[in-house]
This record gives structure tokens, sequence and C-alpha cells, in this order.
């Protein structure tokens, strides 16, 4: 039996006993093998007709009583809600709104005045070096606006870096472009010795394993839904602020919508109590009720099937990169252990650009991020092993052309 035979036979009887197979009849897919869903989800079957009575009968119809009758102000903490137990959160901790960029400023600069509270000589912001460059931009943002140094520093530096000074921290939990997953409870421990506080950006990991917000007492997180979560193109991001910081949580940006009467139109600004101190300005409703709809794929799915499901997947591409792509040709920068990998594999290799247009073009999508990575991801809520095989299987035939 020839490797591609195997491995396709393997794939068959992988698919035959996945317990979350069936989830794929959630999602509007074709026979494209999508990998790219930690950059954008795919798209859930019932958003476009829930779209449809939002916009033609809610705001249609209803018009300026949607705000009441159909929920629309309450619509941030409660999709809040439902993110919630997919970061390990309680409830009452998470309003949606904004976008990741904005709410990275509002944690940051909120945390630092946390800090404040019981050391005010604390003066720097360590930030993950490796990190997204939204979040890079707005540390370094946030520490101009506090009067504060910057340091950025690798994940596995950080410990090292961490002082008497240190007032607050925001690291990644996985890195988006290796897929390297970070050890949040024993940084979140380490940040806490140091007497500063904990701000972590989930963008590659909400919706794709366990996070454990509430056991391992993060301080703040902040994370985009159009990911892993499929809340669509621009959706709207969210705000965790744990409950027991809340009362103290100093929003940068103190908008109407986080007013304790935002109806009262007072001059003088006071906060609101919990969750919607992270609010600002007027949501965007027809994104955000997308997204509740979005979220409907989840019914009745732990985030413990789908971790198991997602490194089954990984494992399995690894493997099949390993038989179909020639020695050398490629080299994972994802780790090999499960305890250190997100949802996705990176593959460094030689004109990579050029590669993944032609992987698109024989109907493999994945994203390609300068100068050399091929970079696939895994949501395990559609993808099966079938594709992963096909996927493995046509890079190996690209290289090899």
């Amino acid at each position: 039996m020839s490797e591609a035979t195997e491995a396709a036979v393997r794939a068959e009887k992988l698919d035959a006993g996945d317990e979350l197979a069936d989830l794929r009849a959630r999602f509007v897919l074709d026979d494209v093998v999508y990998l790219d869903g930690n950059s954008l989800g795919a798209l859930p079957v019932s958003v476009p007709g829930h779209l449809d009575d939002v916009v033609r009968r809610q705001w249609g119809s209803l018009r300026i009583r949607s705000w009441d009758e159909s929920g629309w102000w309450t619509a941030p903490e409660r999709i809040g809600d439902r993110i919630a137990p997919l970061v390990g959160a309680a409830a009452g901790q998470i309003v949606v709104g904004d976008s990741t960029s904005v709410n990275v400023f509002k944690a940051l600069v909120g945390a630092v005045r946390l800090a404040r509270l019981t050391d005010s000589g604390r003066d720097e912001i360590v930030v993950d070096a490796t990190t997204f460059p939204t979040d890079g931009y707005m540390a370094e943002s946030a520490a101009r606006m506090t009067g504060c140094t910057l340091r950025p520093v690798t994940p596995a530096r950080v410990r090292g870096a961490l002082g008497g000074r240190t007032a607050a921290v925001l690291l990644n939990h996985v890195d988006y472009r290796t897929g390297r997953l970070h050890d949040l409870p024993s940084l979140t421990a380490a940040v806490h010795a140091a007497g500063a506080v904990s701000v972590w950006d989930l963008c590659h990991s909400a919706g794709a394993l366990p996070v454990g917000l509430d056991e391992h007492g993060v301080d703040l997180a902040v994370g985009c839904t159009y990911k892993y979560l499929n809340g669509g193109p621009g959706s709207p991001a969210y705000l965790y602020v744990r409950r027991e910081l809340q009362d103290r949580f100093d929003s940068p940006l103190p908008g109407w919508n986080s007013h304790a009467e935002p109806f009262g139109m007072r001059p003088d600004y006071e906060p609101a109590a919990g969750a919607p101190r992270g609010r600002v300005g007027t949501p965007d409703i027809l994104s955000m009720l997308a997204l509740e709809a979005a979220l409907d794929v989840w019914d009745g799915v732990t985030i413990e099937a789908v971790r198991a499901k997602s490194l089954a997947l990984t494992d399995f591409f690894l493997e099949c990169v390993g038989q179909y792509v020639a020695e050398g040709r490629v080299e994972s920068l994802t780790p090999a252990a499960h305890a250190e990998r997100g949802s996705q594999v990176a593959l460094r290799c030689e004109d990579a650009g050029e590669v993944m247009r032609r992987l698109i073009e024989r109907g493999v999508v994945g994203d390609f991020r300068r100068p050399d990575v091929l970079r696939f991801g895994f949501t395990p809520l559609y993808v099966g092993f079938g594709d992963v095989e096909r996927a493995a299987r046509v890079l190996g035939e690209v290289l090899a052309g």
C-alpha cells in the first residue's frame, strides 16, 4: 500500500470515529480545504437568517424600539456571557464591543492604574516582544500615556524581567506566527508574585483550547471573535475584567455607554458597576448580533473535546507532511509538545508566498507570513482528518513540482 493510500485510509477511519464530525454541517462550506480559520472562521449556517431578521424586522420594523424590545442594549454583556465558558470565565466578567486593539489599550492602561493603587512607583510595562504588531503599538501608546517605560521581552524571558517597578504585563496566549502556546498559569502566577497586573491576548486560543481565566486568576484579557469563534469579518472583540477588580477598573475611554446612568446625560462621569465598565460608545449592533448567532455552533460542544481534536488534527498533519514532503523542504516552527502547541502549524518554506498561492489554486487555503512561513489553522468544529491528509498531499505535490 502506498503512503498516500495508507494515510487516506487512516484519515477515513479517524473521521469515522470523530465525535465532532457532525458539527461541519453547522457551517457554510464547499470542497475547499479551509485551513485559515485562525484568520477568519467559516460562516455558520445560522447567521444569514438571523441577520435577515435583525435587518428587516428589528431595524426595519421596530426601529428604535429594538434597543429594548430586541435586547440590543444588553447585547454586549449577554454575548459576553456566552463567550465566557469558552475561556473559562463565570458570567458577568466579559463585555463585547470595540476592536481587539481598542480593548488592548483599555486593558493595559487600566492595568497600570490598578497596579498604582497599591504602589505608585510602578512605572514599567512588560510586553511580549514577539507579539502581533497592534499589541505592541497599543502598548507603546499606553506607556506614553501613563508615563511608563516599555520593556519588550520574549515570553521565555518574562520572569527575569519582572520586578518592583513592573506595573503590567501584556502577553499572547498563542504566538500568531508559530502557533506556540505559552504557559498562562505559571506566567500569570509570576506576574502576581511580582505585584503586577496580568493582561492576556486570547485571539489565537479562544475557541481552540481551554484558557481557564478564572481558574488561573488572570486579571484582564482581550480577544477577537472572528477567528475560532467564527463571528465574521470585523466582528467585535471582548474585554474580560476579573470580578474582584471590577470596582477598581479605571478605563481610559470613559464613554457614555459605560456610565452608571447612560441616559442621565450628566456632565460628570460615574462608571457603571461590573463588566459594563468596559463599554465605550454605541455598540456595533449588526456585527454583534451576527456574532451572537454564530455562537450557536457551540451548543452542546465542550472546549475540552475541541482541544482533543485539535491536537489530533495537528499531529496527523505533521505526520502526513513527514510522509508527503521531501526531507529538507519545510521546517516546522510549531512545537511538537502538546503543552506548547496551539491549534495551528507553521512551516518555514523557501518561496513560501508562491507556494501558498499554488496551494490556494488547488483548493487548499492557508496563509503566508513574511518572509518564509506557511501557516495552517485547524478549526476542529469543521476541519476533518480527510482535509488534513489532502492538504499535506497537495503541499508535497506543489513542492515536488
